[in-house]
């Protein structure tokens, strides 16, 4: 089955063979060979061995030979793009960084507002996540394109912040902030790096099944049958919702196996580690991508929001949410839509998602008080409201799947744009939380992604320091300990 694509075809014989496009063959055989090259660089590249610039050049050239083979000439578009946003920094200079312009990509504009807080904001004026992650030095060319480029995260991610990064790249990534058991504050150090293999293994076996249910499972039940004449015309109302929901869980698989496969490489490699538990258990999810259980079982849209592609979410609120001046779950919503591209099922799902968030939002402030009291009642409530999420959620996504307008259109219009119109009417029945004006203002409205899921991120992990930041080591630590007990 020969197709277009741009990338190597060296792989063309293997996609006849498992029937599939050899652009998606490529991806795959890449990102397993940037797994073995990621062990290989734990190895044989340890900071205690290597040097960080001969760490930021292997990454570096691995991942533009990975993008080389998987798109072809088509990887120039890493390298211009990194090098026209590294040279708009150097000439024009970075307190212009911030400028719109920039929003390219989550690493370029992640940067971005990360040098900007770090050099051109008083430090009073940062959020605790934003002090954690502000740059406070122009990055080298080397580390710029390092971080852009690099073979673990150039085809799938996932995001990462620089600091993280280059604090990965140094060798400082296992420094411990620990409490002693007396409630006192007391800053540890531990010297012997954790072992990634079990956490790369369960990685690898939830690979491993997601990609055999895609294989098999999903090819049964497109998501295209929704809007099938026959099934249309025939089908009763809970047998097309039932269908409708076990169809979009069934298009999820693959999204499971390539942002968990990313995640083990990175991990493979070294990078990941978010610190240890109470019992010493060593948690590599720091640039984990999704939570599976926490997604499928969700009991809101908001909590479904909070577990699903992690690091976009978090990129969403530190570059637009957090910084919005005014309704900035609808900004978000629409920069969400702008980034993932132009086809116009993403704006339809976005849209939708605006409307659903904020029904959902204003119910959950509404009437879940009155079904927490007795176990046996909020046990029916969490049943209820995981069928209403899964459904409302299926209901959103089904354009960001079909992508053009007349199918998504033609789905709709065959469900009455039932869900829309339910959203609308719990808008104007029940009365949404004001926000609180003042220093709380972004304490007292609960964005669309968690505020523990960003704190968990930044501050449940090891403490660094940049080469050459203002901040002592001690400081940051100091920070993210802070931060965290808010």
């Amino acid at each position: 089955m020969a197709t277009s694509t741009t990338g190597s075809t060296l792989l063309q014989p293997l996609s006849n063979a498992v029937r599939l496009p050899v652009d998606q063959v490529n991806f795959v055989v890449c990102q397993l060979f940037a797994l073995l090259a990621a062990i290989w660089f734990r190895t044989y590249l340890h900071s205690s061995k290597t040097s960080p610039f001969i760490r930021h050049v292997v990454a570096t050239l691995l991942g533009l030979y990975l993008a080389l083979f998987c798109f072809g000439w088509y990887a120039l578009h890493f390298v211009i793009q990194s090098g026209i946003s590294y040279y708009i920094m150097i000439i024009i200079g970075v307190e212009n960084m911030h400028n719109p312009m920039m929003i390219i990509t989550q690493k370029i504009t992640s940067l971005a507002f990360e040098i900007h807080d770090g050099m051109f904001r008083k430090n009073e004026d940062l959020t605790p996540s934003q002090r954690c992650l502000a740059v406070r030095r122009m990055p080298s060319l080397l580390e710029y394109l390092s971080y852009n480029c690099n073979f673990m995260g150039i085809l799938a991610g996932p995001l990462c912040s620089y600091k993280d990064y280059i604090t990965f790249i140094e060798g400082r990534s296992y420094q411990l902030q620990q409490s002693e058991a007396n409630g006192k504050e007391d800053t540890k150090y531990e010297q012997t790096d954790p072992s990634p293999n079990i956490a790369v293994a369960q990685k690898l076996l939830i690979c491993g099944l997601s990609l055999l249910f895609h294989m098999t499972i999903t090819k049964t039940l497109p998501v295209e049958y929704n809007i099938d004449d026959s099934f249309r015309a025939t089908a009763s109302w809970p047998v097309r919702f039932f269908y409708l929901y076990v169809s979009l869980m069934a298009a999820r698989p693959k999204y499971y196996f390539a942002w968990t496969l990313a995640d083990a490489i990175n991990n493979a490699a070294g990078f990941g580690f978010r610190g240890y538990d109470k019992n010493g258990v060593t948690h590599w999810d720091l640039i984990s991508n999704l939570r599976i259980q926490q997604i499928e079982f969700s009991t809101s849209f908001k909590m479904f929001l909070d577990n699903w592609n992690i690091q976009t979410a978090l990129w969403l609120k530190r570059v637009c949410y957090e910084r919005a001046t005014f309704s900035p779950t609808i900004q978000t919503f629409i920069l969400s839509a702008i980034w993932h591209g132009v086809y116009p099922g993403y704006y339809l799902t976005f849209l939708t998602g605006v409307l659903m968030t904020l029904a959902a939002r204003a119910i959950r402030n509404n009437i879940r008080h009155y079904f927490v009291e007795s176990p046996a009642v909020k046990l029916c409530y969490d049943i209820i409201t995981w069928m209403a999420t899964q459904l409302a959620i299926s209901y959103t996504v089904v354009p960001f799947v079909l992508l053009s307008v007349k199918p998504s259109f033609t789905f709709y219009s065959s469900c009455y744009f039932c869900l829309h119109i339910a959203s609308i009417l719990v808008l104007l029945i029940f009365p949404l939380k004001r926000t609180q004006k003042g220093s709380k203002k972004h304490e007292s409205v609960q964005p669309v992604w968690s505020k523990k899921l960003e704190e968990e991120n930044l501050l449940q992990k090891n403490s660094y320091s940049t080469t050459n930041n203002s901040f002592s080591q001690k400081q940051e630590i100091t920070c993210r300990y802070q931060a965290l007990k808010q």
